[in-house]
């Protein structure tokens, strides 16, 4: 029984010679691979190495034909210059050949020339001389000119002096009469204040008499009311007396302004408040005139709502900018 156990035979393993042969075949092909990489790299190399001397020669080829198409165009610009230095030798010996036949021909006529040339100089010779006299004419002439510069400019400085002195004199005589009409203003607003009395609706403001309009007008209208033709009489019979005083010589003017306030005007015959403000200033002008005031010394104006004297916006303050003003002053 022992026996026929031990003859039994075991199972052949082929699997590690499997193993081996693959592993074997394996790095032969590696092997076999990294061969022909290498024999890539070196070609490629080569043909990368071959290129570049190519190239080179390419460029090398190209400056040579640079320069042989420079040398063309060299040795073509000598050819011409040899040319123009051939014409221009040929033009020399012509021209060398034409002198001395002239030379030669001339050498005969030698003493007409100097002869001729000698004419021309005295000829030459009196006309500078002729010049010279008219220079020294000419001179004389600027002497006496300059002469009576110098006397005008002396003449113009003593006018000068005179102007400024009369300049002066005038400032001085206006200085005056501004001071005299001043005052002669100052009488017309006192005589005002006392026709007229304390009241708020009529004020002195600087130089200029205010009124407002409500005394004078009808709301948007520009015809004196009864009333306004009342203030208006006070205002003439002051002003009156006060002309009677005022000297000829002083030019002076009484200027009638008119104001509105800021709201647009809608009612017709009067499209902005400039029309308004005109009419109204010209209505106390023509009622002035026909009450026997001249006219040559009366103005009117028109400013609109362009001068408020109060930029609020309350009735009030809108009453204040709807006024006439009266203003003497000079022309």
């Amino acid at each position: 029984m022992a026996l026929s156990r031990a003859r039994r035979r075991e199972p052949m393993n082929y699997w590690p010679g499997f193993v081996d042969a693959l592993s074997t075949l394996l790095l032969v092909f590696t092997f076999l691979l990294s061969v022909f990489v290498m024999a890539q790299y070196f070609l490629s190399r080569d043909v990368g190495g071959k290129d570049k001397a190519l190239a080179k020669l390419n460029r090398q080829l190209e400056e040579l034909t640079d320069l042989l198409t420079l040398e063309k165009s060299s040795t073509t610009e000598a050819h011409k210059k040899i040319a123009t230095l051939n014409a221009t030798l040929e033009a020399t010996r012509r021209d060398r050949d034409a002198l001395m036949a002239s030379a030669a021909a001339g050498a005969g006529s030698a003493a007409e020339v100097i002869d001729a040339q000698k004419q021309l100089s005295a000829k030459a010779q009196s006309t500078v001389d002729l010049l010279n006299q008219q220079i020294a004419a000419l001179r004389s002439q600027l002497a006496a000119v300059q002469e009576a510069l110098s006397a005008q400019e002396a003449k113009d400085k003593d006018s000068q002096a005179r102007i400024a002195d009369l300049g002066s004199r005038l400032n001085v005589a206006l200085a005056q009469k501004v001071q005299e009409l001043a005052r002669y203003r100052s009488d017309f607003f006192g005589r005002l204040r006392e026709v007229l009395g304390d009241r708020p609706d009529v004020k002195v403001v600087g130089d200029r008499f205010v009124l407002t309009s409500e005394v004078l007008f009808d709301r948007a209208r520009a015809t004196l009311s009864p009333q306004g033709k009342a203030e208006i009489d006070k205002v003439a019979a002051a002003l009156a007396d006060v002309v009677k005083e005022i000297p000829p010589e002083i030019p002076w003017v009484l200027r009638v302004d008119g104001h509105t306030d800021k709201t647009r005007i809608r009612s017709a015959p009067f499209k902005s408040n400039w029309e308004l403000s005109a009419a109204r200033s010209l209505a106390v002008v023509e009622y002035l005139v026909d009450k026997g005031f001249d006219p040559h010394h009366i103005l009117a104006g028109a400013f609109g709502d362009q001068q408020p004297i109060d930029d609020g916006d309350s009735e009030e303050a809108l009453r204040r900018n709807r006024r006439i003003e009266l203003k003497i002053t000079d022309r």
